[in-house]
């Protein structure tokens, strides 16, 4: 039995006992993230005992972060490691030795294994992953009280929604940001801004790395006045719900511009669509919308709500949900990875994982492919064979784009997961773009996913990094990048794509399914038409 302290992790004070069947390892804090575990050499299997005690916790040691163990001391020695006081017949190994996926998943959900004498076997769970705070939330007024709520509404101060509010209605209602129910109140706010996350009542915490907030300017906050109630209207002027309990407070633009996005540059798409027009007061309530939000443009059968993807996961049977969130044409690198990642996953133990191809749908900056045109290409993709049909559901996300990098790609995530998800794909700079005002990335390519790994209240989402995917010049067709044949390869990036599509030129054979490569022409060359009709002079009749 030994006692040690490591300050810095927030870890005060604990215990080793071992017995020859049990070893537990107990500490105070309840928030260290049980990322380790141990076996034990002994004719029967080691057992982990859970702790009654809210102040405490058992730790599942990994011997993938042994090193880690470097960190903790001995209370009354500061040369010995704390390995030197674990008992001989203990011995740290790999529960991921024999893994196929061990290099392509970031962080694994820790209820997902199952230790036994051997150290190689895995349980599989087969539900879908509690949304957080563990019930969906769902905000349409029941058909039978809709009457009433809109004749409610009618007498209601009034607050006009910009399209981008609508988005974020539709994200609030449908229960994407569960368990948020309305949109934020101040001190959900600051814990969002500051926190990147908000404690819940039981004193859990959940992933909210993005403020969901309405603005309001002087003359709308006068006119609400103390009334605790106001109605939203539409951008077409139809009242589509209301907001209750109200609270209203001063929108600080440049703290929310600066902590959200790391830089107040000038020229970030979202703030200068949505923020800097916007009003200098933020109001919050509990949200009631009168029916699901519709855009009636011929899209409307891909927006499957967090309870209707639940469903369909459930009716295909999904033992596992990988996402993969995408602003682009799909390519067949994309289609490389997906199809590569279901393969491990089924090595893993999985039968039936499901992709959820889940492109955003919200706001996005103007040279960015209309998302009309993408759903046309995502089709073709699976018209083609490049996806399988069967595993593959392909729906849209309804959330506007913030581009903000590694802060909004854990909203990403945490969306994902009252989706149903317990995997998610993470690649290259996500979330990322070029820099507003210089020659570089606003974001360090490779933080995305780092982040992602240690985010509060992302625990039990899996995060799949990206394996790199290039064009092989030797053998024509996207694969896996080998640094040993680096100059066989050719990286062809989103920019680069658009640019072949905008100019007509085709790109190498196998970069991308041909049907799915003409609705970028088409696209693009109607796009020239529209450029060149503009530029010519009005004829005026004499």
């Amino acid at each position: 039995r030994t006692c040690w302290e490591r300050g810095k992790s927030g870890i005060t004070c604990g215990s080793l006992s071992h017995s020859p069947h049990t070893v537990r390892l107990l500490l105070s804090s309840q928030h260290v993230r049980p990322n380790l575990c141990f076996t034990v050499h002994s004719p029967l299997s080691a057992s982990f005992t859970d702790l009654s005690s809210p102040k405490s916790m058992s730790l599942l040691i990994k011997s993938s972060y042994v090193s880690h163990l470097n960190h903790f001391q001995p209370r009354n020695s500061k040369s010995s490691s704390f390995t030197d006081q674990i008992p001989s017949r203990l011995s740290f190994v790999s529960s991921f030795n024999h893994n196929p996926f061990a290099n392509l998943v970031y962080k694994r959900n820790p209820t997902m294994q199952s230790l036994s004498s051997s150290p190689s076997s895995m349980a599989v769970k087969s539900s879908l992953i509690d949304p957080d705070g563990g019930e969906l939330v769902e905000l349409v007024v029941p058909e039978s009280q809709i009457e009433l709520k809109k004749a409610e509404s009618e007498s209601m101060p009034k607050v006009k929604l910009t399209q981008i509010d609508l988005e974020w209605v539709h994200v609030i209602s449908e229960g994407w940001a569960s368990p948020l129910k309305g949109f934020m109140r101040e001190d959900e706010y600051l814990q969002s801004l500051h926190f990147n996350s908000l404690r819940l009542k039981d004193g859990s915490l959940v992933n909210m790395s993005l403020p969901i907030v309405l603005a309001i300017d002087d003359h709308t906050k006068e006119q609400i006045g103390l009334s605790r109630n106001v109605a939203l209207v539409s951008p077409q002027g139809d009242i589509i719900g209301s907001l209750r309990s109200v609270e209203i407070y001063k929108h600080n633009k440049e703290e929310r511009i600066a902590r959200t996005w790391g830089t107040t540059s000038p020229g970030l798409p979202y703030v200068e669509e949505c923020i800097n027009p916007s009003g200098n007061w933020l109001i919050g309530g509990d949200l009631q919308v009168f029916k699901p939000i519709k855009y009636n443009d011929g899209l409307d059968h891909y927006r499957l709500s967090p309870k209707q993807l639940r469903k369909e996961f459930d009716r295909r049977k999904a033992d596992a949900v990988f996402a993969f969130q995408l602003r682009n044409p799909v390519h067949n690198g994309h289609a490389l990875l997906m199809n590569d990642t279901r393969n491990r996953l089924l090595e893993m133990g999985y039968k039936n994982p499901v992709l959820l191809l889940h492109p955003l749908g919200g706001f996005t900056k103007a040279d960015d492919v209309p998302l009309d045109v993408r759903m046309e290409q995502h089709s073709k993709v699976l018209e083609d064979g490049v996806l399988d049909p069967e595993t593959t559901i392909v729906s849209i996300f309804p959330s506007p784009m913030h581009y903000a990098g590694p802060t909004e790609v854990q909203w990403h995530a945490k969306a994902r997961i009252n989706a149903g998800a317990n995997f998610y794909i993470v690649g290259r700079d996500p979330a990322g773009m070029g820099h507003p005002t210089e020659k570089r990335d606003l974001y360090d390519p490779d933080h995305g996913k780092k982040v992602l790994s240690m985010a509060p209240g992302l625990e039990k989402l899996n995060i799949l990094p990206f394996r790199v995917a290039a064009y092989d010049t030797i053998e024509k067709k996207m694969a896996f990048f080998d640094p040993s044949r680096a100059k066989e390869f050719l990286f062809i990036s989103g920019t680069k794509m658009r640019t072949y599509a905008r100019t007509g030129e085709n790109p190498p054979d196998g970069f991308m399914c041909p049907s799915g490569w003409n609705v970028l022409v088409k696209y693009y060359e109607s796009l020239q038409e529209s450029e060149e009709s503009a530029k010519q002079p009005a004829v005026v009749a004499a």
